[in-house]
C-alpha cells in the first residue's frame, strides 16, 4: 500500500522542476511583483505538472489548490472566462481524476494506468467540448469579459485538458500545452497594460514546458505498462 503514495523524480525530472520554480521567483523579482497569489500559484502549478507528468496523484491535489488560486487571479483582471473554467470545470474535473486514478493504479504502484480511448469516446469527448464552448462563448460575452475570443478559445483547450486527465489519457498534455500558449497569450494582453501580469507569462511557458514532458512520460508509461 505505501507503494501507491511514494514520489520519487529523476534527475531530470527535479532540475525541469527546480528550473520552473527559479524562473517563477527570478521573473517575479526582476519585474518588482507584489503579486504573491500569482507568485504561490505558479509555484502550486509548477509543482503540480511534475507529478502529474508522473501519473501521481499528487499531482491532481495539487490541481485543485492552483484552480482556486488561479480563479481569484483571474477575477481581478476580469477575465471571468478564466475563473468559471477554473473554479467550476478544472478544479471539480481534477477532484475527478483524482478519484479515477487513485482508483486505477498500475500494479498497487503510484503511478496511474493508462488508458487508450475508444473512437466512440473520442466523439463524445469532441461533441461535449464544441457544446460546452459554444455555451461559454454567449456566457462570456454578456459578462463582458476582457479579450473574449481568446477566452472561449481557453476554455475549448482546457475542457479537453480536463476530460483526458480524468480519462487518463496521454494526449491530456498535449491538449494542456496548447491551453498554455492561449493563456501566455492572454497574459501578454494584460501585461501590455500592466507589468505585474509577466510572471504569469512565465508561469505558463514553464507550464508548456512541463506539459509537452508530460506527454513524452506517458507515451513510455504506456508503452512499459502494456509490454
Amino acid at each position: 500500500m505505501k507503494e501507491r503514495f511514494r514520489v520519487s523524480l529523476t534527475r531530470f525530472e527535479l532540475g525541469l522542476w527546480l528550473t520552473s520554480i527559479a524562473v517563477c521567483i527570478g521573473t517575479a523579482v526582476i519585474f518588482r511583483s507584489t503579486d504573491w497569489l500569482s507568485i504561490i500559484a505558479s509555484l502550486i502549478g509548477v509543482t503540480a505538472l511534475i507529478f502529474v507528468a508522473k501519473g501521481h496523484a499528487l499531482g491532481q491535489i495539487l490541481t485543485i489548490v492552483f484552480a482556486v488560486f488561479y480563479g481569484v487571479i483571474s477575477c481581478g483582471f476580469r477575465y471571468y472566462g478564466e475563473a468559471i473554467t477554473y473554479l467550476g470545470m478544472t478544479a471539480p474535473m481534477a477532484l475527478l481524476a483524482l478519484i479515477t486514478w487513485l482508483r486505477n493504479p498500475y500494479k498497487d504502484s503510484a503511478e496511474v494506468t493508462v488508458r487508450r480511448l475508444t473512437a466512440r469516446q473520442w466523439i463524445v469527448m469532441l461533441t461535449l467540448t464544441a457544446l460546452t464552448t459554444a455555451a461559454f462563448y454567449f456566457i462570456l460575452r454578456a459578462m463582458g469579459n476582457a479579450a473574449l475570443a481568446v477566452s472561449t478559445l481557453s476554455i475549448t483547450t482546457s475542457f479537453l485538458a480536463s476530460y483526458l486527465t480524468a480519462m487518463r489519457s496521454p494526449y491530456y498534455a498535449l491538449a494542456y500545452a496548447s491551453n498554455d500558449l492561449v493563456l501566455i497569450v492572454l497574459w501578454v494582453i494584460a501585461a501590455i497594460s500592466d507589468v505585474s501580469s509577466v510572471p504569469m507569462v512565465a508561469c505558463f511557458t514553464m507550464f508548456f514546458l512541463n506539459d509537452m514532458y508530460g506527454f513524452i512520460n506517458w507515451r513510455r508509461m504506456e508503452k512499459r505498462q502494456r509490454a
